[in-house]
């Protein structure tokens, strides 16, 4: 399959051929150049592996070298691109080629290293603070071509194949380095992230290539609001170029939108109010996940492959990759209609950083904008409790913007109106009912009622989503259930280090099978950030539900910054 790239990006490939057949190879490459109008910028640092490497990257893939497709994405070429690729189309039809030798003799794979082995004996919060410095890069300059986008200070990776820095996931993280006592780490990474929205208007999916073109759940106002619990108000108005960045990142093409229409990752309401989508700028499939992508639109029916691309790369921006929430048929990936979907945990986030705009406005002496802010953040509370609320089961759900319909099954991101307090009372208190009912369960929070083999639904259940639940629940006086959900998930974690002194990615929380969770895409991780953050907050929450509980001491915790 010849990936369907744009003329474009098309060009800027025959130019760096060109460029390379003209003269020396690159043999260096200063930070990669801002992206000014589009996912990718007209620079070869910045383009995808898929993109710099073509026929050879799809040959690669499409003969499954390496198990985890993610390996060849995250590899290092040892010349330029150009020559490779040269090399590749002078030799692969020969007799006796040999494409593995052949990514061998010109690319560095990337490796894991040995897995962290606790000390005999320790305890589970010791084993975190001790994981800190072991999940800490310093990758401010990189190899020519990596797919590796450097960042100027230290951060903290989730662990295993995730190898390099995840939006999202940070927040969590940082929540748990902020426990330790760190909060050189936590200013580090919330630097790190304005840096990206300074450089390509956005914070990407990670810092790779080939996560240029997406962003996730936007949690940095939270971060910026993390911080200023630390130092002070005075850091609002620090971050206050970056947090209008990010906000225009995600309102791009609001403006003169017709009603009940979409662009990029904005949608007009029948009545004119906004809300936001996940959206992708490319729609081939994802460079980390290549061939899983061509069989899934395979499977599609009726439908243009760069259409199902798209909602999987929505999906995987979601950071909920994958699960029923985004799916026609619940149980068939290639029913997924991420971009059809108006998320309610995404449309919280964004009444949060529209708050802390209008906080950080008021911090700059902005007093027009911060009037401005409040006014958009007014407006989208009152959108999401006029659309995403499901009168008749009594929880915050979905919206599909092109069926006019909410879609009805529970999931884990109804309680996310709660943990921004936009919630009316008794709305919380039906949402919490609908939580206790359907959701909870012996080793925590599931993520949905549907058991279809991916890893966003049962009977997964996740740290971040364990620590929305709780914080939303206990902002509107729901504290058994919130610490229900903390204890038993804090169990489960626990029972899981007990017996295979780790932490993993996700968690199994229903069944006789309680412990590290399965399905999606690849092996289960372990590590791993979030948990890590997320536990720390929880044994300090919930001192007394685990035997090793004591109350922490983040100044004998604290490690030294790497």
């Amino acid at each position: 399959m010849l990936a369907p790239y744009s003329v474009g990006l098309r060009n800027i490939l025959l130019a760096i051929v060109l460029a390379a057949g003209a003269g020396p190879a690159v043999t260096a490459m200063a930070a990669p150049q801002p992206v000014e109008s589009g996912p990718l910028a007209p620079a070869a640092a910045v383009l995808p592996p898929d993109i710099l490497f073509g026929p050879l990257f799809e040959a690669v893939q499409q003969a499954r070298i390496f198990p985890d497709q993610k390996t060849f994405a995250d590899a290092v070429p040892r010349e330029n691109p150009a020559a490779i690729l040269a090399q590749y189309q002078d030799q692969h039809a020969q007799a006796g080629f040999d494409l593995k030798r052949f990514v061998a003799t010109h690319f560095i794979l990337p490796s894991e290293g040995k897995p962290y082995q606790p000390p005999a004996g320790q305890t589970l919060r010791a084993h975190i603070d001790g994981l800190w410095p072991v999940l800490t890069r310093k990758t401010d300059s990189v190899p020519p071509f990596d797919s590796l986008l450097p960042l100027p200070e230290s951060y903290v990776v989730p662990g295993g194949r995730f190898r390099e820095v995840y939006y999202w996931d940070s927040y969590f993280t940082m929540l748990g380095l902020a426990e330790s006592g760190n909060w050189e780490r936590v200013k580090n990474m919330t630097d790190n992230f304005a840096h990206e929205i300074d450089t390509y208007g956005h914070i990407p999916n990670g810092n790779r290539s080939y996560y240029l073109s997406r962003s996730q759940p936007p949690f940095f106002s939270f971060m910026v609001e993390l911080l200023a619990a630390q130092e002070g108000d005075a850091v609002y108005a620090r971050y206050l170029p970056q947090l209008k960045k990010e906000y225009d990142y995600w309102m791009r093409g609001a403006d003169g939108l017709a009603k009940g229409a979409a662009a990029e990752r904005v949608v007009r309401l029948d009545d004119g109010g906004l809300l936001n989508r996940y959206w992708d700028d490319r729609d081939v499939p994802r460079t980390e996940s290549w061939m899983e992508d061509i069989a899934t639109a395979a499977r599609a029916k009726n439908r243009p492959a760069a259409e199902v691309y798209r909602d999987l790369r929505a999906g995987a921006a979601s950071g909920w990759d994958f699960s029923s929430r985004w799916l026609t048929d619940p149980h068939d990936l290639a029913t997924i209609h991420t971009t059809d979907i108006i998320p309610v945990d995404l449309n919280a986030l964004l009444f949060h950083l529209e708050q802390t705009l209008s906080r950080a406005s008021k911090a700059a002496g902005a007093s027009g904008d911060e009037l401005r802010y409040t006014r958009l953040a007014d407006a989208r509370s009152h959108a999401i409790n006029r659309v995403l609320w499901n009168q008749q089961d009594g929880y915050y759900t979905d919206y599909d913007w092109r069926q006019k319909k909410i879609t009805r099954p529970i999931t884990a991101a109804t309680v996310f109106p709660l943990f921004v307090r936009i919630a009316p009372r008794e709305r919380a208190v039906s949402t919490a009912q609908a939580v206790r009912d359907q959701l909870l369960k012996e080793g925590g929070l599931t993520t949905t009622t549907v058991n279809n083999g991916q890893q966003w639904d049962a009977p997964n259940g996740w740290a971040p989503l364990q620590w929305v639940a709780v914080q939303g629940l206990q902002n509107y006086g729901q504290d058994a259930l919130a610490q229900s959900i903390g204890t038993r998930f804090l169990k489960n974690v626990q029972n899981l280090y007990d017996a295979q002194h780790k932490l993993v990615e996700k968690y199994v929380v229903e069944g006789k099978g309680l412990g590290g969770g399965g399905g999606g895409e690849y092996a289960l991780q372990d590590g791993f950030g979030w948990t890590n953050g997320v536990t720390l907050k929880l044994l300090d929450a919930y001192c007394g539900a685990l035997t090793d509980c004591k109350k922490h001491d983040p100044a004998a915790a604290a490690q030294p910054a790497h």
